[in-house]
């Protein structure tokens, strides 16, 4: 199993916490001439240091937020436009206010217009770097991820799904299961053979159970298998009537709903 860590991008926090003095030591190379270790050195050295982290944890926060409101399967390229340009925006923000203060606070007056027409252009190329790092950490779990998934949904495939007939309980292979729907106080099984089950739980836990790339639960009483599906049609309201094949066991037609539909759409299409 993939091991869950707190941060989603783990491990960008004791990453950045190790990289960002390197950098702002980078910066201070490239923007101070004739530099000399003394008081004056460790003093703005430690400040940029500081202002660093502060303008990390706000792109940090950006790029979470946008994980909620513009996930990477949306759009990447419109996704990673925004993100570079939204956290590189806050960044430079913060650094330049920052800055400011600091410079008002120590000198009594505002920052050199160098900084400005310089150093900001130099710290602007850094944010390439943070959205760089936190995009192919994100496309590392999603691999890593997808790898564990497709090996749960092999050993789901080989185990098929257990119901009884009569007394007997048997082993019936997703392969030949059209799907399930919830029929009173049990689920019902169809298969291709034109044999029926009925098992003893909740549509919710078989739903749980079965491979997600072959079955879908359309709403709250049909899962279906991929093969049976022969299309869609938009409807009012955003909804979906999926259509499947001709059986007598299941519907030719079943609503999913508007909150349902996109994820339908992206299974269906096989983008998931």
């Amino acid at each position: 199993m993939v091991k869950k860590h707190t941060s989603p991008y783990y491990p960008d926090i004791p990453l950045f916490l190790v990289l960002i003095p390197f950098i702002s030591g980078f910066n201070y190379y490239l923007t101070y001439t004739n530099v000399q270790f003394n008081w004056w050195f460790v003093f703005t050295y430690t400040l940029d240091t500081l202002t660093g982290y502060v303008a990390w944890l706000g792109a940090r926060k950006v790029i979470l937020w946008l994980d909620h409101k513009m996930p990477y399967v949306d759009g990447f390229i419109k996704r990673v436009t925004i993100q570079f340009l939204l956290t590189t925006i806050v960044g430079l923000f913060i650094i330049s206010f920052l800055t400011e203060l600091s410079s008002l606070i120590v000198k009594g007056k505002w920052a050199h217009p160098s900084f400005y027409s310089h150093d900001l252009f130099i710290i602007s190329i850094w944010f390439f770097v943070i959205n760089a790092i936190y995009i192919m950490i994100h496309y590392y779990y999603k691999w890593q991820g997808t790898e564990e998934k497709v090996k749960s949904e092999k050993e789901k495939l080989n185990t098929g799904i257990l119901a009884k007939e009569g007394k007997m309980e048997v082993r019936v292979p997703f392969s030949n299961i059209l799907g399930f729907s919830v029929e009173k106080d049990y689920v019902a099984v169809f298969t291709n053979t034109g044999k029926q089950y009925f098992l003893d739980s909740t549509l919710e836990k078989i739903s749980s159970k079965l491979p997600e790339k072959l079955f879908f639960r359309l709403n709250r009483q049909y899962v279906v298998n991929r093969n049976t599906i022969t299309g869609f049609q938009r409807r009012e309201n955003g909804k979906l009537s999926v259509t499947l094949t001709d059986n007598p066991s299941i519907p030719q037609e079943i609503m999913v709903s508007r909150t349902k539909a996109p994820t339908f759409k992206r299974w269906f299409r096989n983008l998931d």
